[in-house]
């Protein structure tokens, strides 16, 4: 299909934020569109204290606080004639007022006052006053541990939204039943009519594959996955379960799988995880415990080692910068010399360093980051990539950079190279196409994208690669008719 006006590889498509200056703006101007530094990095700003309907006049320290009412006239009548009776013993001294601001005196044995902050775990210090609580996430090694580990913002955004699949369950005004009937009549009987089952489940949305299931269930008394596996096999078996159980179902069972057995396949965990918002991940996390009653960051930790543990600890966190975080120049720039530093200002490689910042940034910022990085040290970020890093830590980098880069054309490229080389990686073409197509308009553009960058169609390139029933499913799903 023609895409036009699709951007360059490299440059930002337009849903995805303002285009970059060209190659020969100063590395010091910030990205078109960008708004204006909001302040350094991190940084907490304390709001200065506000006097009832007006903020207090300037005081020095420990200076008591003015009367409202003034300064006290002088008496009429001067001063006081001395007693007759000789000097009056002292009396007690009048109360000290505390300076303006200060909190008053408890009595002695009373309780502190109530602090604004949950109270801090054993063994660990309460924050100071006015810097916001650090947040514990289970599982995950508190950021002190990492020296240079550069901490999230601190700023609060709204949060970037589930993806469709991926929030509560929602009632949709759609009727399902005839939809649920057609699977049945396609599987009941002898034979199968697998057209009629990539018909139905391939045209479908999230929302819309779950109220088929439901009504499945409901009309039927039956399993719609269950008669699935009995009625087909092979790769249309994968394809059409992954489309049965929703992009949620998928996301979790393919983590199971690459994790089972022996030997983890690298490249599902990183399609699964890589790049995701915070939502996703904690939907993810949290429907992992549910199917299988165990949780994922243990089931990472068995399968992973050393520091590429670490990177995906930081991942299953779920501390990325939401998508609503504008792009502030000081930030970028800081990031840059903090990437530089871990890579080639040093001899050996800060790799947690790398791998918190790619992944705690959002696409906007990582387009950023690399485009101010070939500004200033002309070379790009994905070669400095390439030469320090090495293995399943190099393509996870390089996955999540790419990611930030271009959605689309990375997209394209995954499916090329699950089709490029000797034979077919069947397993990830699969489920590369199903996760690319629940959302059609990311599917046309990831079709323009491919089309762009390869000259040649998606359609015709999966038609050289696969046959029979599994390419009629594959081409339903990236929007051919069938």
């Amino acid at each position: 299909m023609s895409y036009p006006g699709y951007p360059p590889y490299g440059q930002p498509p337009p849903q995805q934020g303002g285009y970059y200056p060209p190659p020969g703006a100063p590395p010091q101007q910030p990205p078109y569109g960008a708004p204006p530094p909001q302040g350094q990095y991190g940084a907490y700003q304390q709001p200065p204290p506000q006097g009832y309907g007006q903020p207090p006049p300037p005081q020095a320290y420990g200076a008591p606080a003015p009367s409202p009412y003034g300064a006290p006239a002088p008496s009429p009548y001067g001063a006081p004639a001395p007693s007759p009776y000789g000097a009056s013993p002292p009396g007690p001294p009048p109360p000290q007022q505390p300076p303006y601001g200060a909190p008053p005196q408890q009595p002695y044995g009373a309780p502190p006052p109530a602090s604004p902050y949950p109270p801090a775990p054993y063994g660990q210090q309460q924050p100071p006053y006015g810097q916001p609580p650090a947040q514990q996430h289970p599982g995950y090694p508190p950021p002190q541990q990492h020296p240079g580990y550069p901490p999230p913002q601190q700023q609060h955004y709204p949060p970037t939204p589930p993806s469709l699949g991926y929030g509560p369950p929602q009632i949709i005004q759609w009727n399902a039943d005839a939809d649920a009937n057609a699977l049945r009549s396609a599987m009941k009987g002898f034979g199968t009519d697998e057209k009629t089952l990539i018909r139905v489940v391939a045209t479908k949305d999230p929302l819309q594959m779950a109220a088929i299931r439901d009504a499945f269930s409901r009309i039927h008394r039956r399993n719609l996955e269950a008669d699935i596996k009995s009625e087909t096999g092979g790769w249309l078996e994968t394809g059409l379960l992954g489309l049965v159980r929703g992009p949620l179902g998928h996301d979790v069972h393919l983590l199971r799988d690459a994790m089972s057995g022996a030997g983890t396949k690298e490249a599902v965990l990183n399609d699964v995880l890589l790049g995701r918002s915070n939502a996703d991940i904690n939907a993810i996390k949290s429907e992992y415990l549910r199917v299988f009653r165990r949780r994922l960051e243990d089931d990472v930790r068995g399968d992973l080692s050393m520091k590429t543990e670490r990177h995906f600890m930081i991942v299953l966190s779920a501390q990325r910068v939401e998508d609503s975080a504008p792009v502030n120049q000081a930030e970028i720039d800081r990031d840059v010399g903090d990437l530089y530093t871990a890579t080639e200002g040093k001899i050996g490689t800060d790799e947690i360093k790398v791998c918190s910042i790619l992944s705690q940034r959002n696409d906007n910022q990582i387009r950023a980051i690399a485009y101010t990085y070939q500004q200033k040290y002309a070379r790009s970020l994905e070669e400095v990539l390439r030469k320090e890093f090495s293995g399943h830590m190099e393509d996870a980098l390089l996955f999540q950079l790419r990611r930030g880069l271009d959605k689309y054309m990375h997209q394209a490229q995954l499916l090329e190279d699950a089709m490029a080389g000797m034979g077919t990686k069947d397993h990830l073409l699969v489920a590369r196409v199903i996760r690319a197509h629940w959302d059609r308009t990311n599917m046309a553009n990831v079709c323009g994208a491919y089309q762009k960058r390869y000259h040649k169609t998606l359609a015709g390139r999966i038609k050289g690669e696969t046959s029979g029933d599994y390419e009629r499913l594959m081409l339903a799903c990236i929007g051919e008719k069938v």
